[in-house]
C-alpha cells in the first residue's frame, strides 16, 4: 500500500502546473504611479495567484485602447469615466467593469503667485487645454459658477504642454491638469501651482480612472479575479505606502525619479479601495451633466455605461 501512495505522490509531485488565463490588459498612457495597483499586482505575484498571466501595454496612441478593446483586440482597457459616456453615445460596444482611481485629478491650474486669485478673474484670460469636448464642458461649469461664461475666455490648444504653457506665461490657466502630476512638475521646476479642484466647482464627481471591456465578448470570471487581485494589490500600497514604492518603481528605471516619487505620495489615498463597487449615481449625474453641455444627444441608463459584476 505505501508503494501505491509513494507512486501517486510522485505522479502529483511531477504534474505540470495548471496554464494560466491570458489577459490583454491596455493601459492609457505610459506607465506612472496611476497604475500602482496594476504594477504591485504583477510584481507581488497577485495575478498570478489567481491563476492570471497579464500582460501589460501601454499605448502609442492614448485615445487608442478602448476602441481596441471594443474591436476584440484587448481584454481590458483602462479609460476615463467622462470618456465612457462618450464612447457609449457613439456606439462604441463598452462598459466599466471596475474603478482605478475614484476621484477626480483634472484640475484648473494657476500660478500661485499670479493675477488670478479667483475664478472669475479668468474672465477675458486665455485658457490652455490639450482635449477638446468634456474639458471644455468641465470648464464651462466652473466658469459659469462664478458667473464668467465661456465666450468671455480665449481658449488655446497647447496639447500636451500644459504646464509649460502656464509657466511661459502663453497662458493664464489650464484645464485638464492632474493635481498629482502638474503642481508636483511645477513645484520641482521652482514654480509654485494652485489648483482649483472640478468637483468643489460646479462639475459632477465622477472617477477619473476606470477599467472598461467589451460585454460582448468579456469573460466575467477573468475580470472579477483581475479586480480581485488589483484589490489587494491596493490594499498592500495602502498598508505599506514605502515598501509599495520600492516595488514600483523598481518596475522600470524610467519610474525612479523626484516626480514619479511626489506623485506616488499624491496618488495613493485616490486608489479605489473595491474596484468592482459601482456607484450609479456618479454615472446618472455625469451623463446628465454632458448631456445639458450639449457633449451627447439624450441620456442612456447606467447599465448601458457600467456594472458591478459583483453584484451579477
Amino acid at each position: 500500500m505505501k508503494y501505491l501512495i509513494a507512486a501517486a505522490l510522485a505522479v502529483m509531485t511531477s504534474a505540470p502546473a495548471m496554464a494560466q488565463d491570458k489577459m490583454t490588459l491596455l493601459l492609457d498612457w505610459f506607465i506612472n504611479p496611476d497604475h500602482g495597483p496594476i504594477i504591485i499586482a504583477q510584481e507581488l505575484g497577485y495575478f498570478a495567484d489567481q491563476g492570471l498571466e497579464v500582460e501589460i501595454i501601454p499605448p502609442a496612441d492614448p485615445s487608442a485602447p478602448p476602441k481596441l478593446v471594443a474591436a476584440g483586440q484587448g481584454d481590458i482597457a483602462v479609460s476615463y469615466q467622462p470618456s465612457q459616456h462618450l464612447h457609449v453615445a457613439e456606439g462604441l460596444p463598452l462598459i466599466r467593469v471596475g474603478t482605478l482611481v475614484a476621484t477626480p485629478l483634472n484640475c484648473l491650474l494657476v500660478l500661485d503667485d499670479g493675477s488670478i486669485e479667483q475664478i472669475d478673474d479668468l474672465r477675458g484670460a486665455k485658457i490652455g487645454f490639450s482635449v477638446a469636448g468634456v474639458e471644455e464642458a468641465v470648464l464651462g461649469a466652473m466658469l459659469t459658477k462664478h458667473g464668467v461664461s465661456l465666450d468671455e475666455v480665449e481658449l488655446i490648444n497647447v496639447n500636451f504642454s500644459l504646464s509649460p504653457s502656464l509657466m511661459s506665461g502663453q497662458v493664464d490657466a489650464v484645464i485638464g491638469a492632474y493635481r498629482n502630476f502638474e503642481l508636483n512638475q511645477m513645484e520641482i521646476e521652482g514654480v509654485e501651482g494652485r489648483c482649483f479642484y472640478v468637483e468643489e466647482e460646479g462639475v459632477p464627481t465622477y472617477d477619473e480612472l476606470i477599467y472598461v471591456a467589451n460585454p460582448q465578448t468579456m469573460d466575467p470570471d477573468q475580470i472579477r479575479r483581475f479586480l480581485r487581485a488589483t484589490e489587494l494589490a491596493t490594499q498592500y500600497i495602502v498598508n505599506n505606502p514605502a515598501a509599495s514604492w520600492d516595488v514600483f518603481k523598481s518596475y522600470s528605471s524610467e519610474l525612479d525619479d523626484e516626480l514619479n516619487a511626489k506623485a506616488w505620495v499624491d496618488t495613493l489615498p485616490r486608489f479605489a479601495l473595491r474596484p468592482e463597487a459601482l456607484d450609479e449615481g456618479r454615472y446618472s449625474r455625469f451623463e446628465q451633466f454632458l448631456a445639458d453641455s450639449g457633449l451627447v444627444a439624450g441620456t442612456r441608463p447606467v447599465s448601458a455605461l457600467a456594472i458591478d459584476l459583483g453584484a451579477q
